[in-house]
Order: structure tokens, then sequence, then C-alpha cells
């Protein structure tokens, strides 16, 4: 092949055979027929010539100019080749040889401080990334669902509240006894308020407090209030007069803790024990609360309003509606009962 740099020497003439196994050899037709002992067929193109025409590498022309076959060495035919080394595979090429000697590891260095990057052969622990908060769907439905069983659990609840403190008897001493007025024939208390009256005198007996307080005033056309019924009363029984304060003023409740309040001011008073039906001790407390009277409750254990059970149930849900009026409206709304 032209261009192949293998053998390109010189040949001298020499028929001779090479020890080595990659000389070449020429061929001629005397050397054919001496060997074989027939006469070879010359391949030539000249007629004239008796010799075969030698072919060798020819020479380099010039651009345009065409060649005459004629060269100045011949080729050469190489028996074997040598196998060229086969390429290195994409794996070699990826991952070569290592170096003989590894070059040292020098740690990084940040402010002067070693950074250490942890052992080499191990690989580091994955980081697990923590999983997003659902958010929770707002739901209008729910809220309103919970609204509406707040809104039916609170007079259930108020009820109870008004039947547990209608329970309790507070003796505890301070500054005055208050009685709540009710209803009175021409100066006489009624059973209801009677029933009051006795209870406030039995703990002035036991020194609960010095002073007792009767509150109440009067309907149209009446003679008496209930706040001077019930002192009349009080000192009939023996209490002192000069400890018994009527205050004689007030159509209801609400009214009548406004009076009181004026004389709590007056003398520095700030306690008192509340007297009154055992239904009406939560709203009487909490009203006395709103005008600055730590209040605590000992109503009546006798009379019409305690007698009868469905009188009892009775009053209950009339004070839990007239405490929740209280609350929403800030006003009282009283249920006169004119118990016989």
């Amino acid at each position: 092949m032209v261009g192949d740099d293998r053998g390109d020497e010189a040949w001298d003439g020499s028929t001779a055979g090479s020890t080595d196994d990659e000389a070449t050899r020429v061929f001629s037709r005397d050397d054919l027929a001496s060997s074989s002992g027939e006469s070879t067929r010359s391949f030539t193109r000249d007629p004239d010539t008796e010799h075969t025409r030698e072919f060798g590498r020819a020479e380099p022309q010039p651009d345009g100019a065409a060649a005459d076959g004629q060269g100045t060495f011949t080729r050469r035919f190489v028996r074997e080749r040598p196998r060229s080394r086969p390429r290195p595979g994409p794996r070699e090429e990826r991952y070569p040889d290592p170096p003989s000697e590894p070059e040292p590891f020098e740690p990084r260095v940040y402010d002067d401080e070693p950074y250490d990057d942890g052992p080499l052969d191990e690989d580091p622990e994955p980081r697990t990334r923590p999983r997003p908060r659902k958010r929770r769907r707002f739901r209008l439905g729910r809220i309103i669902t919970l609204l509406l069983l707040v809104a039916l659990a609170i007079p259930p609840a108020t009820w109870g509240w008004v039947w547990y403190t209608a329970r309790q008897d507070d003796r505890e001493a301070s500054d005055a006894i208050i009685v709540l007025g009710a209803s009175q024939y021409n100066g006489v208390p009624s059973p209801v308020f009677e029933a009051r009256l006795r209870q406030a005198q039995a703990l002035y007996l036991d020194e609960v407090a010095p002073v007792i307080i009767t509150v109440g005033g009067k309907q149209p056309d009446d003679n008496f209030t209930e706040a001077a019924a019930g002192r009349n009363w009080l000192v009939d029984v023996g209490i002192p007069a000069d400890h018994v304060v009527a205050v004689e003023e007030g159509r209801d409740t609400l009214q009548s803790f406004q009076a009181v309040a004026e004389v709590y001011e007056a003398n520095q008073w700030e306690t008192a024990i509340l007297v009154s039906d055992p239904w009406h001790s939560l709203r009487s407390k909490v009203m006395a609360a709103d005008f600055g009277i730590d209040a605590g409750t000992s109503p009546s254990r006798s009379g019409p309003a305690v007698i009868e059970r469905r009188t009892q149930l009775w009053y209950i849900t009339r004070e839990t509606a007239s405490l929740w009026y209280y609350w929403i409206f800030n006003d009282s709304s009283e249920v006169r009962v004119n118990a016989a």
C-alpha cells in the first residue's frame, strides 16, 4: 500500500534471502524458471521488454503530471505485522490506575481552625427531610356546629349553677347581713319574706355580722315599704333597733342593690351575707359583685318557695332565665311571687 513506511529500504539487486522473517524477496522470471522448471508468463505492458517491470513507489509528481510507474524503492512484502496494542476501554479511560504513591491529605483550614471532613471510607448518613405539616382546612361547618353545641349546653349549665348555689350556706364573718325584700301586706311580711327574716335573725344570733340591712320599696297604694316591714318584724323579735338598717328603695333586686351600694360606700363596708330564697341566691350574688360587694349566700330553708318540688323547679327555671336576661340587657327581670 502506498504510504506504508515499513521496510522502505533500497534494493541492491540481490536475490538472496534474508535471515529476518520480514525480509523481502524480488521475484523474477529466471528465478521462477530455475526453481519450478517451468517458465512463467511475462506480465508486462511493453512487448519489447523481456524482463518484468519493477513495481516501486512512485516519486511524488507535481500537480497535473502523470506518474510513470517508476520508483526508487521497491515495495517490501511483510509476512506478519506486529499487532497493535488494543485501545483502552471506557472503564480504563474513566478509572486509570492509581499512582504508586498517593498525595498526602491536607485538611482545609477556616479561621485558623482545622476542618475535619470525617473518615473518607465511610459514607455520610443520609439526611431525612422533615415532613411538611399539612395545613388543616378551615371548615366553617365545624365551627358553626361547635358554637351551636356550646349555645345548647350553656342554659343547662346555668340551670345547674343556680341549683348548686342554692345549696350553699356561707356563714363567714361579714360587715352586714342583707335581707332581700318580698311581698308584705300592710306592714306584715308575707310567708316568703318572713322565712328570709328568720334566717337573718339566726345569722345575727350566731354573730356572723353586727348589722342587718333590710331592702325593698313599696308598690302603689301600699302604706309600708318592704324594708320597713322587715325592720319592724326584726325589732319585734328582739333585734336591737340600732342594729337594723332599712333601705326603703328599689322595686326589684337591681334597684335594691344600687341603694345598698350607697350605704356600703358611706360606711366603708365591703363584705356581706345575702339572705333570700335558695334559687334567688346566684343572681343576687352576681348583682352584688357588680356593685363592688363581696357577698356570700345563706338562703332560707323554709317557706312556700322550698316546700313543693314543683315550685322548686319553677323557681330554678325562672332564675336561670332572669340571670341570662341580666347578663344580656344589664337589667332586672322580676317575676314576683305572692306566696300566701
